[in-house]
This record gives structure tokens, sequence and C-alpha cells, in this order.
């Protein structure tokens, strides 16, 4: 039986699609450009849904405009294909600032003293119901195939979950969760070396920050370059194609 929400959002996914977003995504998003049809008619349903229960919200003075929710909304809902979502469960609200924007954050020293520090950011993701994103990055994601901010910090709502930001997001059966724990802490030592060595890398160098910032770099290479993730690092792409259920290294 279904429930009162998941009813909804039947409803919701069954809408007809207007002609003039799915000209926008093809105009905008290449990720949308390279879904195979069915995976196309999939995401469709999962943006209405997206659309619906989630709040955007211009900051800064940017106003937002519907275009800019569809393409936020069509990057994150590729995450969602082919598995039960709950569509992001702890957010609400995304925040748009304009360009990339400042905050101040307390960091503990060694000798234990906390201090202030102010830095520029184009995205985060908060546990308490709201992802932020500078609009300048999200389009300039757009023309690139390395980096994304929107596959970025959504990948961090996945992760987050279970309740925890530990680069492990809720996993489908024990299999798959000591497969990741090889593949994925692995990968993330192996980055960290390689940058120790002054090596370059495929995987953003801010993978090595953590295991949920790894997490977060490899799904952005496992959608942006995946053909170079298998070749590379052919233990991440497999669990990855398994956690997505997709292979996009196919597409």
């Amino acid at each position: 039986m279904y429930g009162r929400k998941e009813r909804r959002r039947r409803r919701l996914r069954e809408r007809p699609f207007p002609a003039a977003w799915r000209s926008a995504l093809e105009d905008s998003v290449p990720l949308y450009r390279r879904l195979p049809p069915v995976d196309r008619e999939e995401l469709h349903g999962h943006i209405q849904v997206l659309l619906a229960e989630k709040h955007f919200e211009g900051a800064a003075g940017l106003d937002v405009t519907d275009r800019m929710k569809l393409v936020v909304a069509a990057q994150a809902g590729i995450l969602l294909l082919h598995r039960p979502t709950g569509y992001f469960t702890e957010l609400v609200s995304v925040l748009l600032y304009p360009t990339e924007y400042g905050v101040r954050e307390e960091i503990e020293a060694e000798d234990g003293l906390v201090e202030e520090v102010d830095e520029t950011r184009a995205g985060e993701s908060w546990r308490t119901g709201t992802l932020v994103l500078s609009w300048e990055d999200v389009e300039r994601d757009l023309t690139g195939d390395l980096q994304n901010v929107v596959l970025h910090e959504f990948a961090h709502q996945l992760d987050a979950e279970d309740g925890e930001l530990n680069g492990a997001p809720i996993l489908a059966d024990r299999a798959l969760r000591s497969r990741w724990v090889d593949a994925m802490f692995g990968g993330f030592e192996r980055l960290a070396d390689a940058l120790e060595r002054g090596e370059e890398t495929l995987l953003d160098p801010y993978g090595a920050e953590d295991p949920a910032e790894f997490f977060a770099v490899a799904t952005e290479a496992f959608f942006l370059v995946p053909s170079e993730l298998e070749d590379q690092e052919p233990e991440i792409y497999r669990v990855l194609r398994d956690y997505f259920r997709q292979d996009p290294a196919r597409w």
C-alpha cells in the first residue's frame, strides 16, 4: 500500500513534462543530453517531485528563476535514478548565491586554540535541511568536465541520510558494504599518497580532506569522466556503479 506521501509523489512523477523544460535541459545540461532516453523519462518524474518539495531561495539579491531551479533539480535527480528514494530526506531548502560567498569558520589549531578564519565557498551541504550553491559555479560547471558543485553537494546529502557524514551512504546489502570499504577507503588513501608525492590525479585533490569529501569527489568523476575513472580506479567505479545502479561509461 502506498502512503499518502508516495501517492502524491507518484502523481507528480506522472505529470506531463513541459516541452519547454525538456528544451531547456537539452540546451543547458550536458549530463541530460548524455542520458539514455528511458533514463530521461525517469528523471523527468524526479524533477517534478524535487521542484514541488524543495524550497529554492535566492541570497545576496539573487532572483531565482525557473531555469535555475530546473538545472539544479535535473542534476540532483540524476543521483536518484533506478533506486528507491526518499528524495534527499533531510533536505528542505536550496539557497542560491549569485557567486562564491564568504563564511567565517572556527578552526582548532594544533595547540588547541580556536581561531576564526574567513573563506569563500562555491557550495556546502548542511545536515539541518539546507544546501547552498553559488549559481556562478553551477553555470560554470555546465561547460566543464572535471567538477560539478551540484553533484558534489547533493552527494553529501546522500551520505548524511544515515545520520553520519562519513563517506558511506546507505548501502543496499552487506556484500556492497564490504566492497565499499575496500574500494572507497583504499582510494582515499591512494589519493592522499599521490598528492603527497606531488602527482597529478584524476580525482579532485579536495577528496583527500576526509572520506566524506572523497565520496563527493568520486561521485563527480563517476558521472563526468566515467571512462577515465573506470580505467584508473576500476574498483571505485564498480562500487559506485552498483550503488547508483547506473553505468555512465556505457552511455
